[in-house]
């Protein structure tokens, strides 16, 4: 699998803080993240590129600055289509003593960024928005710890507050009413840094004026890319599919069970249980397709699988029935999933329906896919859900912006070629 995308953005803001040459391998190859890279050169960090001679990148090497001593960017840093890249480079921003100009692409620019503004805001750094949507402008300075209480749970969110704690006077506590993944926890650690965890992973403080110190680190495969290979071969008896060195963090691997809950035989197999490196615990996951079943996600499951429901949904094609709950989180991703979703479904000739907060799709027991044509709408995984859909169908499938995968997966479509010929 390609690096893992969340690991891969919290290592380099994180490598750029830290003193000394960070070597970080298996970075995610998607434009996402190399748009946290391009940011990053504009504040003054070096990074280099060591590739292999067919040109696939093998190690990211990052020079880092130190705390507070980024350089001010002559030109607006470009965070492309990545949400990941505005919120979490915010924090960072929000504690250096220059104004910072964000943008990015038509995408990023209709997505919420007030979750970040306000608590940045009461840290002491203001930041000027477009009726709280990008372009940002950030008015980097002082920070003082704050208590954020979350009403709804974000990773992303917590982790731009927590990386401006670091750099901030006093301590800065993050309370979620749900644990989102924890992958800014386990890299500030593996980073010299230290945060306490309380209260099932829901309350996360940082002290201030912390020195972090360069690593060397690989990043474990991507799970949220796994899942659409795992959701493949759950959805069609018969298959099997063996996913090598693959993140297995607790925080992020709620597919698992629930594919298993629809019928399928998972299998785990753990090479590193994290206690080493950087807390990140991967191994190998095997899928076999069994039975077909029927899927109800409930809103307490949602913030642990938020990135693989696209995936979940792709099984309405081959005969199950899925309805999720308590997903509004949806609605301000790269575009509205749930809308995009029911609609590139049904384009797809598979029964679909929208909630306010989630949807149903598909028939039990009965493949309605079709040969059909579903829009992506320029929406990474928008495009790889519905290949999963189309597979079920009895003739080829048109699939509207599909190039969207280089956004985390580029060699996606290279991959199911493999896996269904």
């Amino acid at each position: 699998m390609p690096g893992d995308k969340s690991i891969s953005h919290r290592y380099a803001l994180l490598a750029a803080l830290a003193s000394g040459t960070s070597r970080l391998s298996n970075y995610s190859p998607g434009a996402d993240c190399h748009s946290t890279l391009a940011c990053l050169r504009g504040l003054g960090v070096g990074i280099t590129e060591d590739t292999a001679a067919c040109g696939e990148i093998r190690d990211i090497f990052i020079i880092g600055r130190g705390s507070g001593a980024l350089s001010s960017p002559s030109s607006p840093l470009d965070a492309g289509n990545s949400g990941s890249t505005m919120r979490m480079l915010s924090g960072v921003l929000a504690a250096q003593p220059f104004v910072s100009h964000v943008i990015g692409d038509a995408s990023l620019s209709r997505r919420p960024m007030r979750r970040i503004i306000d608590p940045l805001g009461r840290m002491g750094c203001r930041i000027d928005s477009a009726d709280g949507r990008p372009p940002l402008t950030i008015h980097g300075t002082a920070l003082h710890g704050i208590t954020h209480r979350a009403e709804v749970p974000s990773a992303q969110v917590k982790s731009a507050i927590l990386l401006a704690g670091i750099q901030a006077s006093g301590t800065t506590t993050v309370v979620e009413p749900a644990q989102t993944r924890d992958h800014t926890e386990h890299a500030l650690r593996a980073f010299g840094g230290t945060v306490q965890v309380e209260d099932g992973g829901t309350r996360v403080t940082v002290n201030g004026g912390q020195s972090l110190t360069a690593r060397d680190l690989t990043v474990p495969g991507d799970f949220s890319s796994a899942a659409f290979w795992m959701v493949a071969a759950a959805a069609q008896p018969g298959s099997h599919v063996e996913i090598e060195d693959v993140g297995l963090n607790p925080s992020r691997t709620g597919l698992i069970d629930i594919l298993r809950r629809f019928g399928a035989r998972v299998q785990v197999d753990l090479t590193s249980d994290g206690s080493e490196g950087a807390g990140e615990p991967r191994g190998t996951i095997t899928v076999e397709g069994d039975r077909i079943g029927r899927l109800d996600i409930a809103a307490e499951e949602v913030p642990g699988v938020i990135d693989e429901l696209p995936a979940i949904a792709a099984l309405s094609g081959h005969g199950a029935e899925v309805s999720v709950h308590g997903a509004a989180e949806l609605r301000v991703k790269e575009t509205d999933r749930i809308a995009a979703l029911v609609a590139g479904l049904r384009g797809l000739g598979i029964s679909a329906d929208e909630r306010p907060d989630g949807f149903v799709a598909g028939e039990r027991g009965r493949s309605t896919a079709g040969a059909g044509e579903a829009d992506a709408c320029g929406d990474h995984r928008m495009a790889m859900a519905f290949a999963i859909a189309a597979l079920a169908g009895p003739s080829p499938s048109r699939i509207i912006g599909a190039d969207s995968v280089v956004i985390s997966y580029p060699g996606f479509f290279e991959t199911l070629g493999r896996l269904v010929a």
